[in-house]
């Protein structure tokens, strides 16, 4: 069937098509010079219209397109509308059965995969969501006439609510499942902690998100619920315990976790590896070529007594480096240092080496060049690195003929080699599921080689616990969240909080709160503690009451409590503590740097030295060597002018000296003092003063 424009209407309507023909499965317009098929399946809606003359047929189509054929005698064209319609609708009938057919075909996956006995995850959602999308592609008719046909409509409707960002039927869904879950297993809730788990915490546990990062503030459980995360893949038979990774940024924390696991689940063959023992594995297992970590990598005290004497003879054997660094050590810490080989004196050397020590690890953690590290410095900022870098050049050659010398390799090589054999596919990871524990302190190089095992396998889920407020963190990402951080890390990660603290009271968390402030936006608030506790939980005593202090505690702390002793630096650890095995036999006494105390806990803290002198705490001068350093290693982007750099460097640093503090603080379960100089009392002295702590002159 054919309609053809009259020869006046053509010739006044002057439009590309004057004539159209009807096909099995559709229309073709043609003109002199054009012709334009339209299939059915594209069709949205067919108008017919009469105008003052002639009749019009409009073909609307998708995306608000519309074709016309004008100037055909309005009888015919009537007549040809109705039989066009006919045609249309009869084949139109015929697809929506079709389509119905297909869409519920989908819905029927859909809810095999609602009813699976599992957590419904963000990338099973994704995986159904390009699926209903490929549907809606290939269905024989356009999506906006399927709400015309009652078999399609509700079925259609139902797809597309799964193409929202946020489903929440997903939710619904994944709440439902927990509590049937919960019913199941009343006894692992009840008994896989010492107490019954919380709601908050059973979601942790089940929650199944491919990459999920759990954040908690200190206190909160984060290394029990990965230790329940992984007895509850093993209850569930979701791995075999030789496909299940532990990682512990430290071998303090490793042990801890290894300890836990033994006592929770069993002896089982689950493998618990730092970062570095990880790379190290990695690199035995495909190269015939031992590796070894240097003894001076592994041994602080070894590496800060090398570092010292190697400092020491440099100034002793040139003049240029002592007057370097008198300068340095004068302006950047405040100093005083006598003009006569001010490097043999005792005190300053012992305060000296944790200091040498950062220098060294933030260079030797560069990719690139000292050159280059000048390079990318603003140019008024680039003749102070330079000094700076020039006076710690011997160090550094020194540390690599060390290492050459030992036939060994430092983390940071060895931590490349294993990224290398990842990359080329010479180590195929055995693990399917892999737990980080506090992942924010794992410094960035060794985040990438996590990142690299991670991507071998799509199908492998990673769980870490992470701080929002940490000290290392805000070392390395300058003013990015932990979240983002781990995003940039992991792609479509998840996340998921605990907000309670089971470590310590209610009194200190709220001290917590105000002298965390507005430390960084964005990070969650201070946990909230589950014991009432009362003013006297935290405590500002005079620095020379500690020894009375340690009798006090003596006399009422039981044998299982223990005493955790802090202070800023390694060298401030007090004198009487050499005997205190002698006079308080009762006590178990241990001394930590604040951030060597990540991941440990005691009944009773004492913090020491809130002081304002060249070992002030807070420090407040900008370490601005360390952290230019920093901030390369993390790949932060610094402010353009050389004003800006500073001050940009220097408010991280203001950050981890308040937050230093925080960690020292939520350390304790019971009580906390905070030991003041009385006669140089710390700058955070007052703050402490207008929050309401109390102040005593005696324990």
């Amino acid at each position: 069937m054919e309609l053809k424009a009259t020869a006046l209407g053509k010739h006044l309507a002057q439009h590309p098509y004057n004539r159209i023909r009807l096909l099995n499965a559709g229309v073709e317009l043609r003109g002199d010079k054009h012709e334009y098929l339209l299939p059915f399946n594209q069709l949205i809606n067919i108008t017919c219209k009469r105008g003052v003359v002639w009749g019009v047929l409009e073909f609307e189509l998708p995306d608000g397109k519309v074709v016309r054929l004008h100037g055909t005698e309005w009888q015919a064209t009537k007549q040809f509308y109705h039989r066009l319609q006919h045609v249309w609708q009869q084949w139109s009938l015929e697809m929506s059965r079709v389509s119905a057919n297909a869409l519920q075909q989908q819905l029927d996956h859909i809810d095999s995969v609602e009813r699976q006995d599992k957590w419904l995850k963000s990338q099973d959602v994704t995986e159904l969501q390009q699926q209903i999308r490929q549907l809606f592609a290939n269905l024989p008719m356009p999506l906006a006439r399927l709400t015309q046909f009652e078999d399609c409509q509700s079925r259609y409707q139902r797809c597309l609510s799964w193409l929202q960002d946020n489903p929440d039927g997903v939710v619904l869904r994944n709440q439902q499942w927990m509590a049937r879950v919960k019913q199941q297993h009343p006894d692992f809730f009840r008994q896989i902690e010492a107490s019954p788990l919380s709601d908050q915490q059973i979601q942790v546990i089940l929650n199944a998100e491919e990459t999920l990062l759990l954040l908690a503030a200190a206190g909160c459980g984060k290394s029990a619920m990965l230790i329940a995360r992984v007895c509850w893949l093993l209850l569930r038979n979701e791995a075999e315990p030789r496909q299940i990774l532990l990682l512990a940024p430290n071998n303090s924390l490793s042990e801890q976790l290894e300890q836990r696991l033994h006592q929770q689940c069993g002896v089982l063959p689950i493998q618990v590896h730092t970062l570095n023992s990880l790379a190290q594995h990695i690199v035995q297992q495909n190269s015939s070529k031992s590796f070894f970590i240097s003894q001076l990598e592994q041994d602080t005290a070894l590496r800060r007594a090398w570092l010292t004497k190697l400092w020491q003879q440099q100034c002793n054997e040139k003049k240029a480096q002592a007057n370097g660094w008198r300068q340095w050590l004068s302006e950047a810490f405040g100093w005083q240092l006598s003009e006569e080989h001010f490097w043999h004196q005792p005190p300053l050397v012992q305060r000296l080496a944790e200091h040498l020590d950062r220098w060294l690890t933030a260079l030797r953690a560069q990719t690139v060049s000292q050159a280059q590290i000048l390079q990318q410095a603003e140019a008024a900022m680039q003749p102070l690195l330079k000094k700076r870098l020039q006076l710690m050049a011997p160090l550094l050659k020194a540390w690599k003929a060390a290492l050459k010398q030992e036939s060994a390799v430092d983390t940071f090589a060895l931590h490349q080699q294993a990224i290398k054999l990842l990359q080329n596919g010479r180590f195929i990871s055995p693990w399917k599921q892999i737990l980080v524990d506090d992942w924010q302190q794992i410094p960035p190089q060794q985040q990438q080689l996590l990142t690299t095992l991670h991507q071998q396998h799509k199908r492998t889920s990673l769980f870490a616990t992470g701080d929002e407020l940490s000290i290392n963190e805000v070392m390395q990402r300058q003013h990015k969240s932990v979240m983002a951080a781990f995003s940039d890390h992991f792609a479509n990660a998840k996340s998921c909080h605990l907000a309670s603290s089971y470590r310590f009271n209610a009194r200190i968390g709220e001290v917590v709160t105000h002298l965390i402030g507005d430390v960084d936006r964005g990070v969650q608030p201070a946990p909230i503690g589950l014991s009432k506790g009362n003013k006297k939980s935290v405590m500002m005593l005079p620095q020379n009451q500690l020894p009375a202090l340690l009798d006090k505690i003596s006399g009422y702390a039981k044998p299982s409590e223990q005493v955790l002793l802090l202070a800023r630096y390694e060298y401030l650890k007090p004198d009487l503590l050499a005997t205190a095995a002698i006079r308080w036999p009762t006590l178990t006494i241990s001394f930590m740097t604040f951030e060597a105390s990540q991941g440990q806990q005691a009944e009773y803290v004492i913090v020491s030295g809130l002081a304002q002198d060249d070992d002030a705490f807070p420090f407040e001068t900008s370490d601005i060597l360390l952290e230019y350093l920093l901030c390369l290693v993390s790949n932060d982007q610094l402010k353009n002018n050389q004003t800006q750099q500073c001050q940009q460097l220097a408010d991280t640093a203001t950050k981890r000296e308040r937050l230093q503090l925080y960690l020292a603080l939520t350390r304790a379960k019971h009580r906390v003092w905070l030991m003041y100089d009385e006669q140089r009392p710390s700058t955070v002295f007052d703050q402490l003063k207008q929050i309401g702590l109390p102040l005593s002159k005696k324990p």
